[in-house]
């Protein structure tokens, strides 16, 4: 009886290493995202009178960089996980290609 492609595949060690690392990473950038978004929405929430101390003399408030603190942060760990999907996942699923085809 033979294998299908799918079946070698999911057989290949390297694809379980790939799929352990990958949903690794992915669930510790989701957990470290949860904890920056919703740590800014308990601020919101819970302790408005911090997010509303002036910086300076001018109009802008604590809150504003700090939401824009959690907007950058999105946006670097999306490069972090792109960076990483990019050279390492990239390089294990070729190895898999090349030992399964």
């Amino acid at each position: 009886m033979e294998t299908t492609l799918a079946d070698r595949i999911a057989a290949h060690p390297k694809y379980r290493e790939l799929k352990a690392k990958r949903s690794s990473f992915g669930w510790t950038l989701t957990a470290l995202m949860m904890i920056v978004y919703y740590g800014f929405i308990l601020l919101v929430a819970f302790n408005k009178p911090f997010l509303l101390q002036k910086l300076g003399s001018g109009v802008m408030t604590l809150g504003m960089p700090i939401g824009l603190g959690v907007i950058v942060f999105t946006i670097v760990i999306t490069g972090i996980y792109v960076r990483r999907a990019n050279s390492e996942f990239d390089d294990l699923t070729e190895e898999i290609k090349k030992a399964v085809l």
